[in-house]
C-alpha cells in the first residue's frame, strides 16, 4: 500500500539550526496493516507523517502510494485519499463552519466531478451525514447546523475522525490524536478509532505515546529514532512482547535509553 524509499528531510540546511529529521529511511506498509508507532522526542515521527502527506517535499528519495508515485504531487491532491488527525483537536475542523458543512467538505473532497460544491449536498447526502454522526453517540446528529467551534475538544476530535474517514482513505495516519483529550473521551475517540479502521478495513498508521496501546492495538510496532526505524516488529513476536521489551530493544538499537517522559510516564500509570 505504502512504500517509502530512501527518504531524506533537512530542516534549516547549512545553518546553525539544521536538523535531519528523515536520514534516508525506508518502511513498506502493507495493505490493512494498523501500525503503530512510538519513539523518543524529535524522533521524525510527525515529519514521517508530513512526509506521506505532502506537506513538504522531501529531499532525497521516493513516496508510493497503491502503486502511484506521490513523492511531487501537492499536499491538497494527496488529501482525496489520505485521512490524517493531529493531536490538537482545533485541527482538522473549520470552526465557523457548520457540523454540516464540515462534512460536506470532507466528503466532496474525493468527488472527481466539476460540480464538487457544498451547494450540490443533496438531501440524501445530508441524510447520510446524519446517520454517520448517530454513530459517534454524542448527540452532533441533533446539532448538524450548529458552528464546529461550540463543539468541546473531544467532539471535535470525534468529528475530525469521521471526516478523514466519511470517504474511506486509502491511508489513515493518526498523530498522538487523543493526546490531548481528557482519560475518559480519549477511550471513547481511541474506540471509535478501532471501530471504523476495522469496519472499514482501513490501512492504518498511528503514533502514540502509549507504550501499552502500541502493543496491544493494530498488528505491528515500529520504534523511531533520529529519522529512521530502529525496530520494527509483529506476529507472535509481537504478541509476546512486554512494554519493558520494547524499552529493552529501543536502548539497544538506538544506543540510548528512551527520553520521552509521556512515554515513560505511561508505563507506570497505565
Amino acid at each position: 500500500m505504502l512504500e517509502l524509499t530512501n527518504i531524506c528531510k533537512t530542516f534549516h540546511p547549512g545553518t546553525v539550526n539544521e536538523k535531519v529529521a528523515l536520514d534516508h529511511l525506508n518502511l513498506t506498509i502493507k495493505d490493512g496493516d494498523f501500525v503503530t508507532i512510538i519513539g523518543s522526542n524529535g524522533a521524525g515521527k510527525s515529519t514521517l507523517f508530513n512526509a506521506i502527506c505532502g506537506g513538504f517535499f522531501v529531499d532525497e528519495g521516493f513516496v508510493e502510494l497503491d502503486g502511484e508515485d506521490i513523492t511531487f504531487v501537492p499536499e491538497h491532491k494527496r488529501a482525496k485519499y489520505i485521512g490524517h488527525l493531529f493531536q490538537d483537536p482545533m485541527k482538522g475542523t473549520a470552526p465557523h463552519m457548520t457540523i454540516e458543512e464540515n462534512l460536506a467538505i470532507a466528503y466532496l473532497r474525493a468527488s472527481k466531478g466539476q460540480h464538487a460544491y457544498l451547494s450540490h449536498v443533496s438531501k440524501k447526502d445530508k441524510e447520510f451525514f446524519r446517520e454517520a454522526l448517530g454513530q459517534l453517540d454524542m448527540g452532533l446528529e441533533d446539532r448538524m447546523k450548529n458552528p464546529v467551534g461550540l463543539l468541546s475538544g473531544g467532539q471535535r476530535q470525534a468529528l475530525t475522525l469521521l471526516m478523514a474517514t466519511l470517504v474511506t482513505p486509502k491511508i489513515l495516519l493518526l498523530d498522538e490524536h487523543t493526546a490531548a483529550l481528557d482519560p475518559g473521551t480519549a477511550d471513547k475517540v481511541l474506540h471509535l478509532t478501532k471501530k471504523i479502521v476495522a469496519e472499514r478495513k482501513i490501512t492504518c498508521m498511528m503514533v502514540t505515546h502509549n507504550m501499552n496501546q502500541a502493543l496491544e492495538l493494530g498488528n505491528r510496532t515500529l520504534m523511531m529514532n533520529n529519522g529512521n526505524v530502529v525496530f520494527d516488529v509483529e506476529g507472535d513476536e509481537r504478541a509476546n512482547m512486554t512494554v519493558n521489551d520494547l524499552l529493552e530493544h529501543f536502548s539497544v538499537r538506538a544506543g540510548k535509553d528512551m527520553d520521552n517522559d509521556r512515554i515513560l510516564l505511561s508505563t507506570k500509570t497505565d
